[in-house]
């Protein structure tokens, strides 16, 4: 039996319900920049991490450095009861895959499993690239250390694993290296297929290419900005679906595009003094990052990462031409703004690993109705202390109003024009934190 509210507006306003969890600061606090410079110190001394760089030395190439990755996770692991399955996972590439696989070579991810203790099928990922490159992407030999690209974003997920792993969460969080970047996205394709084979429900996923750079070519100095790319809509949906967005709207409201607003309203309540830039593209123009992989399987996944790059930094030998210093090396790094990148990541993972599931099958009415109808059903109900109802400008990019409501699964909004706003969905749990919003995917008549 579902339960009916009406609300009447006089006029649009939010209401305010939530409580801060100061377990959040505490994360937020707990992020060091010098425990994620010595990991990106590390990474970097392995000369190389090129795809098909040295696999049996100790201390040089790809090898060494995803043994060294498993072992950091192994010792974290260890320090929280072995609250960590870690292990390789992983393919084999050949050269008749792509054009930059000179031979053929194994492609391994590290991967670190924090299981959730009621949801442990329901995943959020984080996730940086274990490799790098030097100008030639098929050149293994050259150093190449990679110590922004992406040596920080491997860092990152390590750090948020080291800090995470101190608290226990409602839904699991997986910390992966992912390997085969440069080459073509396989480490994320591999961990995808991965992942849809054992049937993971995967909230989302954050990739974290480039997190230490402040300095831009553009000549901006930064380091509060960053970028969240996403991609409008799932590439997986039907025909239907593409031409219901035409006459109901959502074209700029799929899964990953709501992930992204997570974080940035998670940022801006716990870091607000960050600027968390929104960027409507699935990755920078021409160029591409391992959360594609999982968008292609319609799994939600956004790019986090630096607002302002230094192309003389990236994908060159290091060397200096012209008084110019190129190459990725470890000077260029800033770690304060490792550690605030990672603090976001961390704190949005929190949240997300927190919150009670999202609601299912959400569906909208009000045509030619001065009211706006909402239904929607819910997994575990008695995990949900309420729900938040939310609606924007269809030009805005954040949900800006909300009502909460409690004990109901339909809702009436008196008094609002469907015409003129986009709504969603969110469960909140009694611990204030709340899913990602679920834009409306049903036509109630």
């Amino acid at each position: 039996m579902k339960t009916i509210l009406t609300i009447a507006f006089l006029s649009i306003s939010t209401v305010f319900y939530g409580q801060i969890d100061t377990r959040i600061y505490d994360i937020v606090d707990d992020v060091s920049a010098e425990k994620l410079e010595y990991y990106v110190q590390n990474l970097a001394d392995f000369g190389t991490r090129n795809t098909f760089s040295e696999t049996e030395s100790d201390t040089r190439g790809i090898g060494a450095a995803r043994r060294w990755i498993k072992k950091e996770f192994e010792a974290i692991s260890s320090d929280c009861n072995n609250c960590l399955e870690v292990f390789f996972q992983g393919e084999t590439v050949t050269p008749d895959m792509g054009s930059r696989i000179p031979k053929t070579a194994e492609v391994k991810n590290v991967v670190a499993i924090q299981k959730g203790i009621k949801y442990p099928n329901s995943y959020i990922i984080m996730s940086g690239d274990i490799d790098s490159r030097a100008s030639d992407t098929q050149d293994f030999t050259t150093d190449a250390p990679g110590a922004n690209d992406n040596a920080t974003g491997m860092a990152g997920a390590m750090e948020a694993a080291r800090v995470l792993s101190q608290y226990e969460f409602d839904h699991s969080i997986v910390y992966v290296g992912l390997s085969g970047e440069e080459q073509g996205l396989f480490g994320g394709k591999f961990l995808a297929e991965y992942a849809k084979e054992k049937g993971w429900d995967i909230i989302g996923v954050l990739n974290n290419d480039m997190i230490g750079n402040i300095e831009g070519l553009d000549g901006v100095i930064d380091n509060r900005s960053f970028r969240i790319f996403s991609e409008a809509h799932n590439p997986t949906e039907t025909d239907r679906e593409r031409q219901m967005k035409r006459f109901y709207g959502g074209e700029v409201d799929g899964a990953s595009r709501q992930l992204a607003r997570y974080v940035y309203e998670t940022t801006q309540t716990y870091m607000p003094e960050m600027n968390p830039i929104m960027i409507y593209r699935l990755d920078r123009f021409g160029r591409g990052g391992h959360h594609r992989s999982f968008n292609d399987l319609g799994y939600p996944g956004i790019r986090i990462m630096e607002a302002h790059e230094n192309y003389n930094q990236q994908h060159q030998d290091v060397r200096v031409e012209s008084g110019i210093a190129y190459g990725d090396v470890i000077e260029h790094v800033n770690f304060d703004y490792v550690k605030k990148l990672t603090a976001v990541n961390a704190i949005s993972m929190a949240s997300l690993a927190w919150a009670p599931p999202a609601p299912l099958e959400v569906a909208i009415g009000g045509i030619v109705e001065p009211s706006v109808r909402l239904q929607w059903e819910q997994e575990n109900p008695e995990d949900v202390k309420g729900y938040k109802v939310y609606w924007r400008s269809t030009t805005s990019p954040t949900w800006d109003h909300f009502r909460y409501v409690e004990n109901v699964n339909e809702i009436t909004l008196e008094g609002i024009i469907i015409d003129n706003f986009f709504f969603g969905i969110s469960s909140v749990g009694e611990n204030g934190h709340e899913s990602v919003v679920v834009f409306p995917s049903k036509i109630m008549r």
